[in-house]
């Protein structure tokens, strides 16, 4: 008999990378529940999923930049005990320099980016903990480590997805839930029209297909890897970056000052 996956739950699905992770997860078994503001591209996505895979797929048309879309897609999370994997994918970005970026629009992409995955991580940590199993991914960027590559909002709101995703590995810990948080560099996605510098503006050596980054996510995910990043090539140079911020971490608190910010005395 074939192992039942449950549903996974993925939002920003209607294109891009979450309608790529709506096939790939139907494709292993997983029936699908799709988020997303438009609720025609959503109906497109789900159909061409049943007719590929024959899953059950459920849509929901929610905005999650808003408390009563985010309270529809927790209620979701509380009342569906087949939900076994979340991924939180939903997002936007901006090239936009700070002088130059609305300030709304930066608050906008702060609620979406942020508290949207903070808050439905929330709700799925609680009930997969009490079933003692279940899978995070939490969609992140290479502008974690890098935030000043683009719009420094932007930046602040992926480091905080790196952030909190190391934070949740740790408190999950033998709980049965495990955390994955992957970080794409450039992928062929409308992210970079919405950015405002299409990808045809980027050199076709950094743009990855959305279809390689999930592929690519996925295997790490069955590997039980924490970091997933598709485009770098020496996973050693992941691993320095863990090794140093770790040897830093016992030397961050003290007392008293370093001694390089202590005033001279007078000669």
């Amino acid at each position: 008999m074939a192992e039942d996956k449950g549903t996974a739950l993925v939002t920003g699905a209607s294109s891009g990378i979450g309608a790529v992770y709506a096939d790939r997860l139907a494709a292993r078994g997983f029936d699908l529940i799709l988020v997303a503001r438009n609720e025609a591209r959503l109906a497109e996505v789900a159909a061409r999923v049943v007719a590929r895979h024959g899953v059950k797929v459920r849509t929901l048309a929610a905005d999650l930049g808003a408390e009563d879309g985010l309270a529809k897609v927790e209620a979701v999370i509380d009342e569906d005990d087949t939900i076994s994997c979340l991924v939180n994918n939903a997002g936007f970005g901006s090239a936009a320099p700070m002088a130059s970026a609305d300030v709304r629009e930066m608050q906008a992409m702060v609620a979406i980016n942020i508290v949207a995955p903070l808050r439905l991580t929330y709700a799925a940590a609680r009930t997969f903990v009490a079933r003692g199993r279940g899978a995070i991914v939490n969609i992140s960027s290479i502008v974690a480590i890098g935030p000043e590559l683009l719009n420094g909002v932007y930046g602040g709101t992926k480091s905080f997805i790196l952030a909190f995703s190391h934070s949740l590995r740790k408190e999950l810990a033998g709980t049965g839930v495990s955390v994955q948080v992957v970080l794409p560099g450039a992928t062929g996605t409308e992210f970079w029209d919405t950015a405002g510098l299409p990808a045809s503006n980027l050199p076709t050596e950094w743009v990855m297909s959305a279809a390689d980054l999930v592929d690519a996510a996925l295997v790490g995910l069955e590997r039980g890897e924490f970091a997933t990043i598709p485009s770098l090539m020496d996973a050693s140079e992941w691993d320095a970056w863990e090794a140093a911020r770790a040897k830093m971490l016992p030397h961050l608190s003290n007392a008293t000052p370093a001694e390089r910010y202590r005033e001279k005395a007078e000669p």
